[in-house]
């Protein structure tokens, strides 16, 4: 065996380099030992010191590279050669059989009119989980492009805006399915043990898939329906032609017709296509600015910079805008660094070739599944000085790794060069790169300009360690917020889809020790905010009318919420205190309370 290993060493030059194979089975065996899989092809790439290398699984060539310049020839020089994509149980299930863009394994088909058509239509101080935050604000957003509604359930008028139940099951569902999207599962490359999901892999995306289902299909039907029984018609019950009318892609999807002016897909590949859209844009956005925020708490003089910068450009008396994003290059330098350093896929989805071809003087074979390394592309120190190191600035200025556009300049998030990947490119590529970068930018944006954020006081510093099985944060990143811009900013104003009203409360009494803010978070910008403000307003205005006794009565007479339960935003003391918000303590007495704050009882 050890004489077989050096002889395919030595023998196969022609291949890229890689672990030997075992007969048959290739090198299925490592794979299911060292999980997750990503991880060790990254450590056996490091070990060889190469940037390109060869891993048989089955009889699949799977072609790992983290050099640039054999990317692009790669997706630029051979694009045409590796335009397909690999047939798996799990895409096939995704896909509904193949009937979307990016999935189906030849993409020349009906995604390209498609495209054409779509793209031209287009509280106080809390605790917050950014990653409940962003993911639900992509999520909502894309919602409602494609649905024209935010949320899947009834929302009620006095709703704070947090995410019911089904938005969160959504949400969820949809990074299940791009989590293992393409998750080396074994039948992959042992098709014949499909049926037995030895993995459990297609369990895991069915249930997700009925999930997404459960919501998406009863809206797309019946757009469906109303829209072709109305002969093209606005079902709304408008009279203008069906061309001039759609109110979002779902419409578009649905109205676009072929040459001789039938629909042009059908319920199934506008389901599929939904779904596709849907899953191409939740997330990237939401892990870059998790990560950013991160790596921002942890070094102050780079959020200190972002705040200046929007503060220049934007200024206090407005919220940012999309026409102020040209002019936001470090914030987009933030997002550029972000993609590099921290993506939220280890690969690029997978490229099959067509023939086969060389490629940087070695022969790729027929049918091998190129996957680029988001994860080695972006921390090639061969490419990038101190790869590890969040810095925005090398985006900004020339330096050793390479042209950049300086400040007079505008940044871009896209990266031609693929020196890291910040959304699909080559003959395959993201169509929604524009759509990508505005949300990106928009969301990091509003947060910072809209809030001050500290670290919560029992961390020194926010880790930074990755999950096991994901590059995403291993702990979802929680922070305390503050609202730092003038109260009338907030208040009616539309921030990131969601309305924030500020309501002040007695006289003598500053507005920020004393507010009532109801937060209706139309489009969840800060989920589920876990107060963590104690009760420190002045209560001069009330204590002069009522002796302690007398509050202590009321306390204790008048019906109020369970202040135990402290995932409740609102805690209510009683009427008299008209719903301060607090971190419960167990006070007996008001007499307590009012001396915890200093208070003479006798006032």
């Amino acid at each position: 065996m050890m004489h077989s290993s050096r002889h395919y060493l030595s023998h196969s030059k022609q291949l890229p380099w890689g672990p030997p194979p075992w007969p048959v089975i290739g090198c299925i065996p490592e794979m299911l030992i060292h999980s997750p899989v990503f991880r060790w092809i990254h450590h056996v790439m490091n070990e060889m010191d190469a940037d390109i290398a060869c891993f048989r699984l089955g009889s699949v060539h799977v072609i790992p590279v983290t050099c640039p310049k054999i990317a692009r020839e790669f997706l630029k020089a051979q694009d045409a050669v590796f335009a397909s994509r690999p047939l798996s149980a799990v895409t096939r299930m995704l896909s509904s059989g193949y009937v979307t863009a990016a999935l189906s394994p030849n993409g020349d088909s009906w995604s390209i009119e498609v495209g054409d058509h779509f793209l031209g239509e287009y509280k106080r101080t809390g605790r917050v989980s950014l990653r409940t935050a962003c993911r639900h604000y992509t999520g909502n957003l894309i919602r409602r492009l494609i649905f024209d509604r935010r949320y899947f359930a009834q929302k009620m008028e006095d709703d704070d805006g947090a995410p019911t139940f089904v938005e969160e099951e959504h949400a969820d569902a949809l990074f299940t399915t791009l989590k293992y999207m393409y998750a080396f599962s074994i039948s992959d490359y042992f098709p014949f043990l499909e049926g037995l999901d030895l993995d459990g892999h297609q369990k895991i995306i069915r249930e997700a898939k009925n999930t997404i289902d459960k919501y998406h299909n009863p809206i797309i039907e019946e757009r469906i329906q109303k829209w072709r029984k109305n002969d093209g018609r606005d079902f709304r019950g408008e009279s203008q032609l069906k061309k001039n009318v759609p109110r979002d892609l779902l419409d578009i999807l649905v109205l676009v017709e072929s040459s001789d002016g039938r629909p042009l897909l059908t319920s199934e590949e506008i389901k599929a296509q939904a779904w596709e859209i849907m899953v191409a844009t939740v997330d990237n956005p939401s892990n870059a600015v998790e990560w950013i925020m991160a790596e921002m708490l942890n070094n102050s003089e780079i959020i200190n910079k972002a705040v200046e910068e929007l503060d220049r450009v934007v200024g206090k008396e407005r919220l940012v805008q999309e026409h102020d994003i040209p002019n936001l290059n470090y914030i987009k330098a933030c997002c550029r660094e972000a993609f590099r350093l921290h993506p939220l896929a280890p690969f690029h989805v997978p490229h099959v070739s067509l023939h086969d071809a060389f490629v940087a003087g070695y022969h790729i074979p027929k049918g091998s599944h190129v996957i680029l390394s988001r994860m080695g592309l972006g921390r090639n120190p061969r490419v990038w000085d101190e790869p590890l190191k969040f810095n925005p600035e090398r985006h900004l200025s020339n330096g050793a790794e390479g042209r950049r556009q300086p400040y007079s300049e505008e940044v871009v998030l896209t990266e031609p060069d693929l020196r890291f990947i910040s959304f699909s490119t080559g003959r395959r590529g993201c169509p929604a790169t524009t759509l990508g970068t505005t949300m990106t930018v928009m969301l990091l944006a509003r947060i910072i300009q809209g809030f001050s954020w500290v670290k919560p006081p029992e961390f020194s510093n926010i880790s930074l360690e990755e999950s096991d099985d994901e590059l995403c944060l291993a702990c979802p990143l929680v922070l305390c917020a503050e609202p730092r811009l003038p109260l009338h900013i907030y208040t009616g104003a539309n921030t990131l889809g969601h309305q924030v009203t500020f309501e002040v409360m007695p006289r003598h009494v500053k507005p920020w020790e004393y507010t009532k803010i109801n937060y209706h978070l139309d489009s969840n910008y800060l989920m589920n905010l876990n107060l963590a403000s104690r009760i420190k307003p002045r209560l001069d205005s009330w204590a002069m009318k009522k002796s302690t006794e007398g509050w202590t009565n009321d306390l204790h007479n008048t019906p109020r919420r369970n202040l135990e339960q402290t995932t409740t935003p609102r805690r209510s003391i009683s009427n008299d205190l008209d719903l301060w918000y607090h971190e419960w303590e167990p006070y007996s007495l008001t007499a307590a309370l009012l001396e915890s704050e200093g208070r003479d009882e006798n006032l």
